[in-house]
């Protein structure tokens, strides 16, 4: 009699285990993948020059789609250009005053200074043998005292003239002083730098694009005088393409990223796009920082970021779309 309750209990047991496992299932299809609406994230970049002065040319009209590179306005180089051409002359000043402190003074100098030597000595020399003949003179008269202070000031000038001679060719026979040839080098160095800084700018002079997209907007036309940054073209970056949408927080734990996702827009009728999750916001917005019921905490929602695996020309930013998420 115990055994056909036993086997009544089991079966019983199954029975109840099976119907959870069907309901679960039935549940779990019933509430189907999470559904978000969204729109084609509008990224768009103002492009402008980094230096100042007068637009010259645009190559690109609204509506054009520009490529990563693409050269799309030209600043008038004029003074740019002028600029270039004054650090490079100013730089080639300092080179050949670095090579002249190097390589010291020339042969011929040497030989100036050495002459300039001689001839001191040779003065100093006469202005000795004034000296001697005037002091052997009988000092009886104020014309031979004068005579003789004239000879004695000639002898100390000229060997006050010949010291000078002979430092003057110690110093060229020595070159030049090392902290010179240092502060000529530094002086190049600067050159250099400066001459770098004036070539970027002649190179800022283009504005090219820095990504894929659409432009939008010709904010300044040709003649138009800039200051740096000022904003010339409006770019909609079409690459990649990004579909914002929003998650409420009930659904939070079935939107992660990496997820595969499915969009579509009312432009496209039947037409369904591919994606993956790529970012989900850590803050919820549009609610309270600090939610105490559970009607308030059904309303947070959290920014979730769909990056487009294979976008077309139907596409748009701005565009709103419906987002299924596998």
């Amino acid at each position: 009699m115990k055994r056909p309750s036993k086997i009544f209990a089991s079966l019983a047991l199954a029975a109840i285990m099976a119907g959870g496992v069907i309901w679960w299932l039935l549940a779990a299809r019933a509430e189907g993948p999470p559904v978000l609406y969204g729109n084609v994230d509008v990224r768009q970049v103002d492009l402008g020059f980094r230096v100042e002065g007068r637009l010259a040319e645009m190559l690109v009209e609204e509506g054009d789609h520009v490529t990563p590179g693409q050269k799309l306005a030209v600043m008038d180089k004029g003074y740019l250009e002028d600029a270039v051409r004054i650090a490079q002359a100013r730089l080639e000043g300092a080179v050949a005053t670095l090579d002249k402190l190097e390589a010291g003074n020339r042969p011929q100098e040497i030989a100036q200074a050495r002459s300039e030597v001689a001839r001191a000595e040779a003065a100093q020399v006469n202005a000795r043998e004034k000296f001697d003949r005037a002091s052997a003179m009988t000092l009886d008269t104020n014309v031979s005292r004068q005579t003789l202070d004239n000879a004695k000031s000639d002898l100390r000038q000229s060997s006050a003239q010949l010291t000078h001679a002979r430092e003057a060719l110690a110093l060229a026979e020595k070159g030049f002083r090392s902290e010179d040839i240092a502060v000529a080098k530094a002086q190049v160095e600067a050159e250099k730098a400066t001459l770098d800084l004036m070539r970027r700018r002649l190179a800022d002079g283009e504005l090219f694009s820095p990504a894929e997209g659409t432009i939008l907007t010709r904010v300044r036309e040709p003649g138009s005088t800039m200051l740096p940054g000022a904003t010339v073209l409006s770019l909609a970056m079409t690459s990649p393409m990004q579909v914002r949408t929003w998650v409420p927080e009930s659904l939070l734990g079935r939107v992660v990223p990496g997820a595969k996702a499915e969009i579509a827009s009312d432009s496209a009728p039947g037409k369904v796009y591919h994606g993956q999750i790529g970012f989900v916001s850590p803050v919820a917005e549009f609610t309270p920082k600090t939610v105490e019921s559970p009607e308030l905490r059904t309303s947070l929602v959290y920014r979730v970021r769909i990056i487009v695996s294979d976008p077309d020309p139907l596409l748009r930013q701005g565009m709103p779309v419906t987002v299924r998420i596998e």
